[in-house]
């Protein structure tokens, strides 16, 4: 069976540390969508390692990884992060994997991203992407033009040939739409020759890796980039990413059946946070989201652009259980809150003098939503040092059953600080 971990909000939740706190007992590791626009920090000891497409099941030495199918890969970036991760201690010999479905993401396509969103920004209408060529290359993956690993590693007759034609065909359709910006076909063609046989070592076929994975029972972990309100079909669309980064996105990223799945962990950041462009209901700009920003240290793995902050919004939260339908939920950041006075939560949103039932999908009337708060009493109370749930501060764990009780879903972690030893986990 396998356990899932999944982005109950916008993203940056903390999900990588949650990963590697049950990676300890863990066999595999696999990721099943996105690329590398994700982000995971996880701390361990006085060592701090970024992960972005490789899983954080990498710094177990015992636990393999699988980069699967529903994951587009660009391999420069791949053998980039490995080689960071390497420098730092990890050994990842035989235990990295790349699935021969996964599909390509190339130089032109990161350019094109940021063609793109520069000419929606002359609208007013960019969608905030990290420029990593994660949306383009979703798209020529369904429009049935994109490129896979294994055409890129097959030794059939011919196979080379047939790469270089495909490449040079999406990149003629890309000339042809943004006009011929700056990019050199020949000198990528040559560098993906070189990398054919580096990469060669990784290559999968991940559906026979995960079944065996399961017909032997072993532990595996799986790893949601991203966030439920960040999916192409159940997010603020248009600005989402370009996967399904909820449950479905498990399914079809990594070839399982749904009934292999046991746990699925939703992972809600104590407040929220976003990065990008969008509607935000409980965003808070003024001193409340420059002091959760300050103190969270806000800035995004990836990119490094500030995070929009803002008070819970359990309304959001609601609707990705309907859809995730998770098991237990992680409450990361807590400590965040430890000095503010009051804490506000939202809990429902009314348009037009009407209370809407559900989180709505016209961003239109997102964007004019008047927004209901529960007011807590904060706990005053420095919780970095608190070992165990039953210790937290009494408005602390107050807070967190209101959240329980208006989900459905218990608690079963809360994160206290940075660190691997800073998960709190209550005990049934």
């Amino acid at each position: 069976m396998a356990d899932v971990v999944l982005g109950a909000q916008w993203g940056d939740e903390g999900k990588g540390k949650l990963v590697d706190i049950l990676c300890d007992d863990i066999e595999v590791c696999a990721r099943c969508q996105g690329g590398n626009n994700a982000g995971h920090t996880i701390v361990v000891g006085d060592k701090k390692y970024d992960f972005h497409m490789l899983p954080s099941g990498l710094v177990n030495p015992k636990c393999v990884n699988l980069v699967g199918s529903g994951v587009v890969v660009h391999i420069p970036s791949f053998f980039e992060e490995l080689s960071k991760i390497e420098e730092q201690g990890l050994d990842c010999k035989n235990r990295l994997f790349l699935s021969s479905r996964a599909h390509l993401v190339f130089d032109f396509h990161q350019r094109v991203d940021k063609l793109r969103e520069a000419e929606l920004s002359t609208n007013k209408k960019s969608i905030g992407t990290t420029g990593k060529g994660i949306g383009p290359t979703y798209a020529t993956k369904v429009s049935r033009s994109g490129i896979r690993v294994h055409h890129l590693v097959s030794d059939e007759p011919n196979s080379w040939n047939e790469f270089e034609t495909r490449l040079r065909r999406l990149v003629d359709t890309r000339f042809k739409r943004y006009g011929e910006f700056d990019f050199d076909v020949e000198a990528e063609i040559a560098k993906y020759k070189d990398l054919r046989e580096k990469i060669k070592p990784f290559v999968v076929d991940s559906v026979q890796f995960m079944h065996e994975a399961l017909e032997k029972k072993k532990k595996i972990l799986i790893e949601g980039a991203n966030a439920l309100m960040l999916d192409i079909d159940f997010g603020t669309y248009p600005y989402v990413t370009s996967s399904n980064t909820g449950i479905g996105g498990v399914l079809t990223g990594l070839g399982i059946p749904p009934q292999s799945i046991k746990n699925i962990y939703g992972v809600v950041k104590a407040y929220t946070t976003r990065v990008g462009e969008g509607p935000f209901p409980t965003e808070q700009l003024n001193e409340v989201g420059e002091k959760l920003q300050d103190i969270g240290h806000e800035y995004g793995v990836t990119t490094g652009r500030k995070r929009r902050c803002g008070w819970l919004d359990l309304v959001v939260v609601k609707y990705s259980c309907l859809i995730n339908g998770y098991t237990s939920l992680n409450i990361t950041k807590l400590d965040v809150l430890d000095t503010f006075k009051e804490i506000k939560v939202a809990v429902g949103y009314s348009y037009k003098g009407k209370k809407l039932e559900s989180f709505p999908e016209d961003l239109y009337v997102l964007e004019k939503v008047d927004v209901d708060y529960v007011t807590f009493p904060g706990w005053n109370q420095d919780i970095t040092t608190v070992k165990t749930y039953d210790a937290l501060p009494e408005n602390a764990k107050k807070y967190l059953k209101f959240i329980e009780d208006f989900l459905g879903v218990p608690v079963q972690w809360v994160g206290t600080g940075p660190g691997r030893d800073s998960m709190l986990e209550k005990r049934s």
